[in-house]
């Protein structure tokens, strides 16, 4: 008990826990709001009616659908998988049917409806068959790649997929382990009461991070104005070597990851480095506990713990479902108050006011204040800088917030980026300390939306040009390939040329051999052809004769024997040209043959066979032709 007299008085004169911590430029110090939602514990939602679960509920890619309408799915089963490296699942909060996928309003400030899945509970609260995972004994690979189906995301607001953090990527060594419990926002209380109640497991989530991470040391710092939390985290880390536990100042924003890093450590993360590259990881206290319940007991992440504040008759953290309705928090802190006028999601100097209370709790969602014109009054007219400096000396990072303005409002973007525009956190001090009530963090966020938009075109444009630069290359290759094969075919006709003038290349004189022996035997079987006509000519009017100095009574006969031998010579005839075409068409074909396997070994192509075709065809027509005549030559002298 003195023990913990003496811890006590030692925050309450704002000393560490441990040794003395860092201090860091500028900061604020506005009022807390604190004491209201932490005089009860924490308090266990009511299943609603209805569960709208929106798929974009963390940084990075959209998970992928798995279930359709009508499906009845039990608590715990996934809904929607990751999709892609940086992307976190979906699960049931609660056993139910799907009855909607379809876009709804959701927890965004622009206000604009997304795709969301609509679940009906069934009130049984009927749990899938859960598989817990003995981490102690599962290969560090393994223990990620399952941490990739819980679906859990940073709890302190910025809802990073976890499995990204704890992912071994060979370039950096993480040896210290940050818990980030300072939750310096004023009004959020959800990380406080889960430090004073679960402390226990907390730390048995610490333990599976330090594991995963390989990380030796581990250091949690909390705001000196909570100090149950902080007497409960040191009660149950006292068990654990190289844990430590630190009180740092209250100080706005002492719970940024850089700022809470150089508190703590000392270490001045550079501003194009992630903290991870001078080893150092930081983790939420919410997030380690979600670590916990997955590997002890199989459990995704279906719920959190939620602040519900501000003008509410009842404040209070309760442990809600995802997707469970606003006005489902609203009704069970005792109602909104009359002079209730919006509900603003996250803490006063950082969070968004939400567009209607029809939208669901989701992963981000660590506080909702009800507003009223008493405790957010509406800002007054934005005066001309007057220059004091206030917002310099406020900004926790360093910057030269007037000269950002300048730029923002001048639409002078590179010089913005100049002036290391995206390192600023969005604190809001500078808006907060601004004598002139000028608006700074939303024209930063004015610059940066334009700045990445013109990126996102340059490299769109980037991408076009080089499509466009690879496609003249390849054109032009293949130009210089063809006329390289083209100059690869001259060279070797080339070297087929005759050594003296008037000599031809042997597959010239091969070729032109084969035609001319074409031709000259096509000359001879025409001149058979046409000996064999005049022979039957000749035996025909020899028949006729005879008839003529014939008897009248053996006129007759002879006609007969004329008509039988015009009959034979006609077939004879007949078929000595069949025979003679089919054997033309069978030597034009061997030809060509001949002609192509010279051609190929040559390696030229074979350009006399198309003439000897030709000519092959010319005789063929010649020997048609006196076919016919023959025919009609018969036919006359019968006529006679």
């Amino acid at each position: 008990m003195n023990s913990i007299i003496q811890f006590t008085s030692r925050l309450i004169r704002g000393q560490s826990t441990s040794t003395d911590v860092h201090k860091f430029n500028g900061g604020v110090h506005p009022p807390g709001y604190k004491d209201d939602s932490t005089t009860r514990p924490i308090g266990t939602l009511a299943i609603p009616e209805k569960l709208i679960l929106p798929l974009r509920q963390h940084v990075g890619y959209i998970p992928k659908i798995k279930v359709h309408v009508s499906d009845h799915v039990l608590k715990g089963q996934m809904l929607a998988e990751a999709e892609g490296s940086v992307s976190a699942a979906i699960h049931a909060p609660t056993s139910g049917t799907v009855t909607a996928i379809s876009k709804e309003v959701i927890p965004h400030p622009s206000g604009l409806p997304d795709m969301c899945i609509t679940l009906t509970p069934d009130g049984k609260d009927t749990w899938a068959t859960l598989q817990p995972v003995d981490w102690r004994n599962t290969a560090k690979k393994d223990l990620v790649a399952s941490l990739r189906l819980s679906g859990i995301v940073g709890l302190g607001g910025a809802t990073f997929p976890t499995h990204i953090k704890v992912r071994a990527d060979g370039k950096s060594h993480v040896h210290t382990l940050v818990i980030n419990a300072a939750e310096c926002e004023p009004y959020i209380t959800c990380d406080d009461m889960l430090m004073r109640e679960r402390a226990d497991e907390i730390v048995k989530g610490i333990e599976i991070v330090q594991y995963l991470l390989g990380a030796e040391n581990c250091v949690i710092g909390i705001e000196d104005n909570k100090p149950e939390a902080t007497i409960a985290m040191s009660e149950a880390c006292k068990s654990l070597a190289n844990v430590s536990v630190k009180a740092v100042p209250t100080l706005y924003p002492s719970g940024d990851a850089r700022r809470l890093i150089h508190l703590l450590l000392g270490t001045e993360i550079p501003h194009d480095k992630r903290s991870t590259d001078v080893g150092v990881q930081v983790f939420n206290v919410a997030t380690v506990l979600a670590i916990y319940r997955y590997f002890a007991f199989g459990e995704p992440a279906v719920n959190r713990i939620v602040t519900m504040t501000g003008s509410v008759n009842s404040p209070q953290n309760f442990e809600v479902l995802f997707g469970t309705p606003l006005q489902s928090l609203i009704t069970a802190a005792g109602g909104a108050k009359a002079d209730t006028t919006h509900f603003i999601m996250g803490g006063p100097m950082m969070g968004f006011d939400l567009p209607t209370i029809d939208v669901p709790i989701t992963k981000a969602a660590n506080c909702i204040i009800a507003a009223t014109p008493d405790l957010f009054a509406p800002p007054p007219p934005a005066m001309p800088c007057i220059r004091c400096a206030r917002c310099a000396d406020a900004c926790p990072v360093n910057l030269q917030p007037q000269e950002l303005y300048w730029f923002a409002k001048s639409d002078n973007f590179e010089k913005a980026r100049d002036y290391n525009l995206f390192d600023c956190i969005e604190c809001g001090c500078c808006t907060y300390v601004c004598p002139s009530n000028i608006p700074l963090v939303q024209y930063y966020r004015y610059a940066k939306s334009e700045i990445i938009a013109a990126d996102k075109a340059k490299e769109a444009a980037d991408l076009a040009r080089e499509r466009n630069e690879f496609r003249l290359a390849r054109i032009e290759r293949e130009k210089l390939e063809r006329a390289q094969k083209h100059a690869e075919r001259a060279a070797s006709a080339k070297t087929d040329e005759p050594k003296t003038e008037g000599e031809k290349p042997a597959n010239t004189m091969a070729a032109d051999d084969a035609k001319k022996a074409a031709i000259a035997a096509a000359v001879e079987r025409a001149k058979a052809l046409k000996l064999a006509v005049a022979h039957a000519e000749g035996q025909i009017n020899n028949s006729q004769e005879e008839t003529k100095a014939t008897p009248a009574e053996a006129q007759s006969h002879t006609n007969e024997s004329a008509m039988a031998e015009q009959a034979k010579v006609e077939q004879a005839v007949t078929e000595q040209a069949k025979k003679d075409k089919q054997a033309l068409i069978a030597a034009a074909i061997e030809r060509a043959k001949a002609q192509k396997l010279a051609a190929a070994q040559a390696g030229v192509a074979p350009k006399n066979i198309e003439n000897i075709s030709a000519t092959v065809q010319a005789e063929i027509s010649e020997i048609d032709a006196i076919r016919e005549k023959v025919k009609q030559t018969v036919d006359a002298k019968n006529s006679d």
